[in-house]
Parts: C-alpha cells; sequence; structure tokens
C-alpha cells in the first residue's frame, strides 16, 4: 500500500465510505438517508421508520462488502483486472442479480441514452482492453493532470460499453475510485444532486468538461480529508 493510503484514518475512510453508497445509490434511484446510511454501514441496522424497501437496503448494505475488498486489492497494491470489475460488480449486486459477476448476456440500453452499449460478444474484449489502456496511459503519464484524465476517460468508456445487466453505475463509480486512490487522489464522490450533469457529461463524452467537474469535487474532498487528518493528530496528542 503507498504511504499515501497508509496516511488515511479510518474515520476518514468510513466517511468515504458512506458518502458513496447514499450517493452512488442514490443516481440509480435508492431513497435511503444519508443518517440511515451511516446506521446500515456502521451498525448493520435500517431505522424502521425510512420505509425503504429490501432492495434498497441491499443495494446500501453491499457496498460495505465492495469497499473492503476494494482496499484489499489497494493494500496489495493489485493493478486493476477484469478479475477485480467483475469481483466488485458480484460485490455490490449480491442478493439484487442472478447474474452478479457475470457480463451480460443480452444487448442493454441506457434510458434516454443516443448511443448504443456494447454487445455481449464485443463486451470481454473490450473491458481487457479497457483495463489494458488505461494501464498504459497511467505508467506513462507524465502529469497528474493526465493521470486524473486517464481514470476519468476510462470511467466514460466504462459506462458506453455498459459491461452488466445491471449496476454499470455503482460499478463503474466505485472502480473509478479505486483508480484514484491507488494513484493518489482523493475519492470522486458525486453527489446525486449533481447527477444530471454527471449523466449528461458520460453521454456527451465530455472530457473536458468532466475533468473541469471532477476537480472541483476532488479540491472539496482534499480538505475535507485534511480535515480528519487534523482530528486524528488532535486526538493523538491530547
Amino acid at each position: 500500500m503507498s504511504g499515501f493510503l497508509k496516511k488515511i484514518p479510518q474515520d476518514y475512510l468510513d466517511d468515504m465510505l458512506v458518502r458513496l453508497a447514499h450517493h452512488s445509490a442514490g443516481i440509480e434511484g435508492n431513497t435511503i438517508s444519508l443518517p440511515a446510511t451511516v446506521s446500515i454501514i456502521l451498525n448493520g441496522t435500517l431505522p424502521v421508520s425510512g420505509g425503504a424497501t429490501v432492495h434498497e437496503f441491499y443495494e446500501i448494505e453491499n457496498h460495505k462488502i465492495a469497499f473492503s475488498n476494494l482496499m484489499d486489492h489497494l493494500e496489495n497494491n493489485d493493478k486493476l483486472s477484469v478479475f477485480i470489475i467483475k469481483e466488485i460488480h458480484a460485490d455490490l449486486t449480491d442478493r439484487l442479480q442472478y447474474d452478479k459477476g457475470q457480463f451480460k448476456k443480452n444487448d442493454n440500453l441506457i434510458i434516454g441514452a443516443e448511443f448504443q452499449t456494447a454487445t455481449p460478444g464485443e463486451t470481454p474484449f473490450l473491458i481487457q482492453q479497457l483495463v489494458d489502456n488505461l494501464e498504459y496511459r497511467l505508467e506513462n503519464a507524465a502529469t497528474e493532470e493526465e493521470k486524473l484524465e486517464s481514470i476519468l476517460d476510462a470511467h466514460i468508456q466504462f459506462e458506453r460499453i455498459h459491461p452488466f445487466s445491471d449496476g454499470n453505475g455503482r460499478t463503474g463509480r466505485m472502480l473509478m475510485n479505486y483508480s484514484l486512490l491507488q494513484e493518489g487522489f482523493p475519492p470522486l464522490i458525486i453527489e446525486k444532486e449533481t447527477k444530471a450533469t454527471y449523466i449528461e457529461l458520460l453521454a456527451k463524452q465530455d472530457l473536458r468538461g468532466f475533468m473541469s467537474f471532477a476537480n472541483k469535487i476532488l479540491a472539496k474532498e482534499q480538505k475535507r480529508m485534511q480535515a480528519f487528518e487534523n482530528m486524528k493528530k488532535e486526538q493523538i496528542n491530547f
């Protein structure tokens, strides 16, 4: 694990997981509140007054095991692979999909999108190509900006391929954050309130716009991460 990751306090990782689960699931229509997400992730319970469905509960809870496995891979410094992509999808869709962790067998569509996603036959090759291209671009990037551009471009392409029958958005955002953390960036937690802008950027393949969108979020996240690090130092000094 890189020195960057070793410095991250556990409280911040818990905070990151809660917000990632809440907003990533919320982008897909999940109605569970942020306080209820805290209860699910940290305590394994759902307040009975929330009115959430079992499906929504699993959408949130599944982020916990997916995030744990993601952190294990980061600790081992494992490069992104097709295996990791399928594993994260299987974790996120556990108890929700019969075909968890398997590439789609039938054509799928993105509602409102004007482009066609990859066919089932094209998908394995395109995902392997995406993994290989991202690795090459990261290894040859001359600047942090080039690294970030490579990761965000891979996310756009992943969502256009749409390799699974369902769960592509949650999986893609988790994988994007895997690459960001591995390269020393803060996580990119896209809030559900910005869903319309985010979806439009993906649909238009607007990498420049996505870079601008992401940089603002990353700067804000860096300050949040630093605040948690400062809290940890104060507790140690006390």
